[in-house]
């Protein structure tokens, strides 16, 4: 034992010796580590510095420019004393670099002179407009601010011959916002000597007017020399130690230094940070000397100290943990214990809530694996399917459950069932379809709700939720009989009103106060008419019967705008249309919603047009598209447009009852597909559903003689009908008098929302 704590002396003495030498070792470590954590620091802060001079001084001149801009489209008529008043706080403004303020206003060819002598009466005195050949636009700078004393005014010449002025000015009248050119050299410096030009850039801020219809009448031009501009920022900032550039990232994605500022030394150290200028990316590099940073060195007796205290804290946690490692460990090995337990705990217990969850609720729950293996599948589910053995084999599920449209007729392929479509990725909201089975003869109707299982879960898979449906649209469909009938309660009155109105405007002469009341008890029971049918087709849309076929989409569209076009003016065009699987009266009811607008929201004068054209969508599906030249939709009201009773401001002048596209969403989407509305390239509006692709049957040329005598049935039933209401009282047509010329049965009007 004696022997043991001898030994234990020079262990000791040679522990301190080798814990004192490698203290040394830390502390010269440790200085030279220092030393260039805080050059790396400081370089961090100057850098910082810098980034935030040129945002917040390139911010302060666009937000002067966009402010200018603003306050200028105020102005009825621009004039020089106008534009001098705006302009003069610039003077005291300090703007770094800026060559000079501009007003740029567009000119035609073909009225040079008319602009000319326009803006020599607002005050540009001596204006003479000097346009580029080969363009018929042009862009003249009339009245110019000079921000520097050395500045002479540029005026009179065509600033298209800068392409890259002239690209920034297009830019920033397309997108309505600010835009930044590439770098280029400033026309009024390229008659100074080589040496003396820099590269430049320029700010363009659009003018546009202030009215419901925005009149674009030009631009507030700020013209900014780069070198002048990185010099006057970095000089304060950098204090001769800092040297920067920025980089310019032009539309052609090449990459221009703008200007550099360098100052003594040998640069080791490199920062640059990427920022927004306009629509466009610059890069502002900065460069220093570490060794000429201030405090990056001379720490000397703070790193000595900090050895010391390391080596004393080194030799007390050694202490310490020798003597309580063995106890500390234990204890972190009780807590990781008692922390597993306590997570196994809750996760049995939060898997008993959810297992009672699923028990509980009436909704079926059904979760599966990548391979289509049933996870779980709630005693709900099983019940509402008829089933009590589950299929792991997506390819049969559609005869293991029994699984068809909604028609009950048409097996449901497995592509298109929700589940399937959550596998590949597409959620999926109320598709309903039918079950029927040994277990569910009469059949049930289920609405499912399919998503793809949540990543957090570790495992690909997906989930649906189903309900049954079935009980919820026999109410409807009652609700549907219901309305049915009352509609027809509400047209009875309506037609006779409007028989005897027709009748007593006979004997009524034109010009007397009675028959302009008679006319508008007419055009009152035509709206209430109208009215009626569209709230009936409304309530209708969502639960009629389908009666799916293979429909030739071709002749829906000819007979929908044969009948439009009767007794107007328009233009219309038709491309090669498929056939499709749809309801046919409920997919005419589409198209002549969709044609009407085009042809009723047209501005006064204009002349309707319409074009309906059909591309392919998805796999076996089409896309049909109904363009128009019209009175468009703004972008804030496109996410709404097919909502119940919507209507735009401007749509508002016209007649309508805003359910023509909330009906038109309603039947696409019982047809299986999608609705949308985006703006007409060539003007207007152009609406677009997809519909399920249908194959041309062998029989073409026997439909299209089926068809035609369906038409001349259908013509032939509506004369009928014609004759048939003449002989009611009260409404019947009046036989003329020997002088007096037969007037037409009154045609039913056109309706259109």
């Amino acid at each position: 034992m004696h022997g043991e704590r001898r030994a234990a002396g020079p262990l000791l003495a040679a522990g301190v010796l080798l814990t004192g030498l490698l203290v040394t070792v830390l502390v010269a470590a440790g200085l030279h580590a220092a030393q260039q954590d805080k050059a790396e620091r400081v370089m961090d802060q100057r850098h910082a510095m810098a980034f935030a001079a040129v945002q917040t001084e390139i911010g302060r001149y666009r937000a002067m420019l966009e402010a200018l801009a603003a306050g200028v489209s105020t102005q009825d008529e621009l004039t020089w004393e106008k534009f001098d008043t705006a302009t003069a706080p610039l003077d005291d403004a300090k703007l770094i670099g800026a060559a000079a303020m501009a007003y740029v206003a567009p000119v035609r060819t073909s009225e040079l002179a008319a602009a000319q002598r326009r803006w020599r009466e607002r005050g540009a005195e001596g204006l003479t407009l000097r346009a580029a050949a080969g363009r018929d636009e042009h862009y003249f700078a009339v009245f110019v601010r000079p921000l520097t004393d050395t500045e002479a005014t540029v005026g009179g010449t065509d600033l298209a011959s800068a392409t890259e002025l002239m690209a920034a000015l297009d830019e920033s009248r397309r997108i309505h916002a600010t835009a930044v050119s590439d770098t280029y050299v400033l026309l009024r410096d390229r008659r100074k000597p080589v040496s003396a030009q820099q590269q430049s850039f320029v700010f363009a801020a659009p003018i546009w007017t202030r009215a419901n219809t925005p009149e674009f009448r030009g631009w507030m031009v700020l013209g900014l020399r780069g070198r002048n501009f990185v010099s006057g920022v970095l000089d304060t900032i950098s204090q001769g130690q800092l040297s920067g550039s920025i980089i310019a990232t032009d539309s052609d994605g090449s990459k221009v230094t703008i200007a550099d500022w360098s100052v003594p030394g040998e640069p080791d150290l490199t920062r640059q940070s990427l920022f927004d200028v306009g629509d466009r990316k610059w890069t502002l590099v900065t460069q220093a000397d570490s060794g000429r940073l201030p405090g990056a060195g001379d720490h000397l007796p703070g790193l000595v100290l900090g050895g010391g205290a390391l080596l004393s804290g080194l030799l007390a946690w050694l202490v310490w943990a020798l003597a309580t490692g063995r106890a500390r460990a234990r204890a972190q090995v009780e807590i990781a214990t008692r922390e597993l337990r306590e997570t196994e705990a809750e996760s049995s217990r939060q898997a008993g809530v959810l297992a009672a969850v699923l028990n509980t609720i009436s909704d079926g729950v059904t979760v599966v694996d990548e391979t289509g293996h049933m996870l779980v599948e709630n005693p709900a589910g099983k019940r509402l399917m008829g089933t009590t053995v589950s299929n792991h084999h997506p390819e049969e599920w559609q005869q293991h459950y029994g699984v068809y449209r909604t028609d009950g007729k048409t097996p449901m392929p497995v592509g298109e069932m929700p589940l399937m479509r959550a596998l590949a990725g597409e959620p999926s909201d109320g598709v309903e379809l039918v079950i029927r089975n040994a277990r569910r003869p009469e059949g049930v109707l289920i609405s499912v709700d399919g998503r793809p299982l949540d990543p957090s879960a570790g495992l690909r898979g997906a989930v649906v939720v189903f309900r049954d449906i079935t009980e919820l649209r026999r109410y409807e469909t009652d609700l549907q009989v219901f309305a049915g009938v009352v509609a027809h309660d509400l047209k009875a009155p309506l037609a006779l009103a409007r028989g005897h109105a027709e009748v007593a405007l006979d004997d009524v002469a034109p010009g007397d106060p009675v028959h302009d009341r008679l006319v508008r008890i007419m055009q009152s029971t035509d709206r209430m008419d109208a009215m009626i049918d569209t709230l009936l087709a409304y309530t209708t849309a969502r639960n009629a019967p389908l009666r799916i076929t293979s429909v030739d989409l071709g002749v829906v569209v000819r007979e929908v705008i044969d009948e439009r076009v009767a007794h107007r003016a328009a233009t219309w065009s038709i491309g090669p249309l498929p056939r499709v699987r749809a309801d046919a009266a409920m997919l005419r009811h589409v198209l002549d919603n969709l044609v009407g607008n085009a042809f009723k929201y047209v501005r006064p004068g204009a002349v309707p047009s319409v074009e309906v054209s059909a591309t392919p969508a998805r796999q076996g599906w089409v896309r049909v598209e109904v363009a128009d030249t019209g009175i468009g939709i703004p972008d804030g009201d496109k996410p709404r447009i097919f909502e119940t009773f919507h209507r735009t401001e401007e749509a508002a002048r016209y007649a309508g009852t805003g359910l023509g596209l909330a009906i038109c969403r309603r039947i696409v989407e019982r047809l299986g597909g999608e609705i949308g509305v985006a703006d007409n390239p060539g003007g207007g509006t152009r609406f677009y559903f997809t519909l399920e692709e249908a194959p041309v049957p062998e029989n073409a040329d026997e439909d299209e003689e089926a068809r035609v005598r369906a038409a001349l049935d259908r013509a032939l039933a509506e004369r009928a009908a014609i004759l048939e209401a003449a002989q009611l009282p009260g409404l019947g047509i009046p036989q003329p008098a020997e002088d007096q010329p037969l007037r037409a049965p009154r045609q039913e009007r056109q309706r259109q929302d």
